[in-house]
């Protein structure tokens, strides 16, 4: 007798998204995982020229403590993907409640994302953005191929962080975190 679970066969995902065979409705699909609340990120990188790049982004996680790793993924039609690809460093930011704007300056399309954003050149001159609640900045260690997008996974070189409240998206939108009145009372 064989205790092995029977799964019927899985089509490779990858061939599935590329010949168009999914029965999965893409728009539906994203809705639904829309009711994952997340944090709003915003990844950074310097082009082989050193004109910086960025991108708000909240496919964002934590992979490792030891070693200290991290990854996020970005669209494979995205214009800035060759930057990402090609740079040794990243860095990212996770935002505070009061940069809902710089969040939307950078999931445009624009020239220069970052007139009038005050930063800093980080390692690898990942540019280091100022006032988030975090920000890690990263050694490119590998990338993979997931369906229509390319994961990054970075190993955290340096970060820091503040106590300010986070940025959060759910549903399209942005919202707070609030503290559940139960949890305040305990000790």
């Amino acid at each position: 007798m064989n205790d092995l679970p029977k799964h019927p066969a899985i089509p490779d995902p990858a061939n599935e998204l590329a010949s168009d065979s999914s029965p999965i409705d893409p728009r539906d699909f994203r809705n639904a995982l829309g009711a994952y609340g997340t944090g709003v990120t915003i990844i950074t990188a310097t082009a082989a020229d050193g004109k910086p790049y960025g991108i708000t982004c909240n496919s964002f996680a934590s992979v490792s403590l030891n070693p200290p790793l991290v990854l996020w993924s970005l669209g494979i039609y995205s214009s800035s993907l060759t930057v990402f690809q090609n740079a040794s460093h990243f860095a990212v930011h996770i935002l505070g409640a009061s940069q809902q704007a710089l969040a939307n300056k950078f999931a445009k399309s624009s020239e220069d994302k970052f007139a009038g954003v005050d930063w800093i050149p980080g390692l690898g001159d990942a540019p280091v953005l100022a006032e988030s609640v975090a920000n890690f900045q990263c050694r490119s260690v590998n990338r993979y191929y997931g369906g229509d997008h390319v994961i990054f996974l970075g190993a955290v070189e340096a970060y820091a962080y503040n106590t300010g409240e986070p940025l959060l998206f759910a549903r399209g939108t942005y919202g707070r975190f609030l503290v559940d009145d139960e949890r305040k009372k305990s000790p």
